[in-house]
């Protein structure tokens, strides 16, 4: 099967109609049908139930399109590796970075990246996931760093790294004179708590809660680690936060809550169905293969 031939297949299962495939392809339409012919003999299928006015793909055509689909993708993503080797890669990656691990994690990508390819630069805006993938939405960003979950309808996703949720509490709180730098999620029931504003992550909590047979006293829900830290200190009630949005603060003591399953993954994310520049394609296999 050729390329050439596998395009002119994937064009024609996508509008189901020979003429129109023929127009988007910029060829006639005998010669379209013919290979179509060629491509079903040669294979020894029918991929097509021919109709009056539109074609319709069989059970073998529905496969062969998903394969064909996945072959001309890593065709054109082979094609642009080679020409990236061959020539100085340059651009802006605007990317999104939430709160938390997110700047620790990708300053490592963006120093190996930037020692390869010199000519490009980043932009580098931040947020809490949500303003993050509203700007995904509105094309400021083409990438970002977030918190699980996410819409998998939405976005592409892969994880690159977690870190365990942690109370911060003023040194005034009976909590904080415990021994020790952790802390049982049972020994949270009844504390005013300040979270995450995200709703998945209030709900992640509620079912934390609901394992220990209460539900969480939720006081103050915030975005911003930096108020977090000053509500916290002054004794307004306990946050639970990600360990790396600890703020030195004398006021504030920190502890890991220990109970397994308590932490909050983060997730490298770009939107299903946009272009993206090159250097933002490159970027993606790029942080993928330092994993």
């Amino acid at each position: 099967m050729e390329l050439r031939v596998l395009k002119y297949f994937v064009t024609v299962a996508e509008e189901l109609n020979i003429t129109r495939a023929a127009e988007k392809l910029n060829i006639s339409q005998p010669p379209l049908s013919s290979q179509i012919k060629n491509l079903e003999e040669e294979l020894d299928t029918v991929l097509f139930i021919r109709g009056k006015r539109h074609l319709q793909l069989t059970d073998s055509g529905k496969l062969l399109y998903r394969h064909a689909k996945e072959i001309l993708s890593l065709s054109d993503k082979t094609a642009n590796e080679v020409r990236l080797m061959g020539k100085q890669m340059n651009g802006t990656i605007s990317i999104g970075l939430v709160e938390g691990s997110a700047p620790n994690i990708a300053s490592r990508w963006i120093e190996s990246f930037i020692k390869n390819y010199p000519e490009v630069k980043f932009r580098i805006m931040d947020g809490n996931s949500e303003e993050l993938i509203e700007r995904l939405r509105s094309g400021l960003i083409n990438l970002a760093v977030i918190t699980s979950p996410c819409d998998q309808t939405l976005l592409h996703s892969f994880k690159v790294g977690q870190e365990k949720m942690t109370a911060f509490m003023s040194k005034d709180n009976p909590l904080a004179s415990l021994p020790g730098d952790t802390i049982e999620l049972s020994m949270l029931k009844g504390q005013p708590l300040i979270v995450p504003s995200r709703e998945s992550i209030n709900d992640m909590m509620f079912e934390w809660f609901k394992e220990i047979g209460c539900e969480p006293k939720i006081v103050c829900k915030m975005d911003n680690y930096l108020d977090v830290a000053a509500l916290a200190g002054c004794n307004v009630g306990v946050s639970l936060f990600p360990k790396t949005s600890y703020v030195l603060n004398q006021q504030i003591v920190a502890k890991e809550i220990v109970n397994s399953g308590r932490l909050v993954e983060y997730l490298f994310v770009w939107l299903k169905g946009k272009p993206l520049p090159l250097a933002d394609e490159a970027f993606i296999d790029f942080v993928r293969k330092s994993l």
